[in-house]
């Protein structure tokens, strides 16, 4: 029989001959997977590095801006270009002065600011003043918001139209909600007053300096590392003066718009980077509009807020403020006419009551150990009820805001 089956094992049996390989095939199919394989591995080098398929953002930008100009683009490096390839990334502020500056708890701040440009490099855009300080730079002044004078460095409006007021104004959300300005004043007089004060208070509570105190450089620098806008205090002449008398460098009506200036200014250059000033004492020189009106205007010019602590109904502060464009304030309450712990928390929850009424409120103490206690406990409970502290600063009337 002519079958495999009907054969012996392995007798008569017809050998199969093995395919020959095709060799172009065999290429062929090769090619094809090497294809496939650089396919995959760009892809996946193009998903996890795509700085490595396309150019950067500023060498773009490099590259068309000198297609547009009829140039090539250039190569800068460390702030120099030349011809031939594009613009690193890493030279984006090839066009800035850089300062490094070694701050007190060892962090290096480095500041950029803007060379004079001859149409290369880089193009640094200034987005106008900003409110508020790095708090690592918040002890050092903006020495363009100052000027010397006979008494010393006094606070002026910047170059750029930058205030003091909004330079050192402490930062805050924004938000349409109730709140709250606290200012504790007196800080200098007392050594372990004003420690206390600026170590037990929040950053949240703005602190006034008394001109006739201690130390004033000192714990300025440190309520300013503490995140606390502050304001000075200037003594102005009180309805039962000299009885009661304010201090030295006094502003006092009858002597002249030029020797308060002088002391006006000698109250200012005690310390640098504050929002404004308030009054310490000063009903009588608050109520007369003669005395008040130089005074005024001279703030006004210098970009400082004013703040009314309040405890005169004559006082002609608002309206000689408003003529000026003077940012200016008054203070609703006083919390510590009364020095116990309990007056005040209920003076706090008065001025709670009258934020909630009318949107805002400032409220004003001195640096009692009584005050400080009450007042640090009461803002943890008053912000778990929506309330915000803020710096007085955003609280004032400011006419550039209006």
């Amino acid at each position: 029989m002519g079958t495999d089956l009907n054969a012996p094992l392995g007798q008569n049996r017809r050998v199969k001959l093995a395919a020959k390989r095709n060799p172009r095939r065999v290429l062929g199919f090769s090619l094809l997977g090497l294809c496939l394989v650089s396919v995959v591995g760009l892809s996946l080098w193009g998903t996890l590095m795509p700085d490595g398929l396309k150019r950067g953002p500023i060498e773009t930008a490099a590259s068309e801006s000198a297609k547009g100009a009829g140039e090539t683009p250039s190569k800068v490096e460390n702030g120099q270009s030349g011809a031939g390839g594009t613009m690193k990334p890493g030279t984006a502020y090839s066009g800035a002065d850089v300062e490094h500056t070694l701050t007190d708890d060892g962090s290096t701040v480095t500041t950029f600011s803007p060379r004079s440009r001859d149409g290369k490099g880089p193009a640094l855009i200034n987005v106008g003043p900003i409110r508020g300080q790095d708090p690592r730079m918040a002890a050092m002044p903006n020495d363009d918001l100052l000027e010397e004078s006979p008494a010393g460095r006094l606070p002026i409006v910047g170059p750029d139209g930058l205030r003091p007021m909004d330079q050192y104004a402490r930062p805050w959300s924004g938000a349409r909600g109730t709140r709250i300005a606290l200012v504790v004043g007196g800080l200098g007089l007392s050594q372990t007053g004003t420690q206390k004060a600026i170590r037990d208070l929040p950053g949240d509570v703005t602190l006034g300096f008394a001109t006739a105190g201690n130390s004033l450089q000192r714990w300025m620098q440190e309520a300013r590392r503490s995140g606390h806008e502050i304001l000075l205090q200037v003594p102005m002449e009180p309805f039962d003066y000299p009885a009661n008398d304010p201090g030295p460098n006094a502003l006092r009506i009858g002597v002249g718009a030029k020797k308060n200036l002088s002391e006006l200014h000698q109250n200012l250059a005690e310390i640098t980077n504050y929002t404004g000033i308030m009054n310490y004492l000063g009903g009588r020189f608050l109520s007369d509009a003669d005395a008040l009106e130089p005074v005024m205007r001279d703030l006004g010019k210098r970009g400082l807020l004013f703040l009314d602590d309040g405890t005169s109904a004559q006082s002609l502060s608002g309206k000689l403020a408003d003529a000026f464009d003077v940012p200016h304030g008054f203070a609703d309450l006083t919390l510590d006419t009364e020095l116990s712990r309990g007056a005040i928390l209920k003076k706090l929850d008065e001025l709670e009551r009258i934020a909630r009424r009318n949107g805002t409120a400032i409220g004003v103490a001195s640096a009692f150990d009584e005050s400080v206690s009450a007042i640090a406990s009461w803002i943890g409970e008053a912000q778990g009820r929506g309330i915000e502290i803020v710096g007085v600063s955003a609280l004032v009337k400011d006419p550039q805001q209006n």
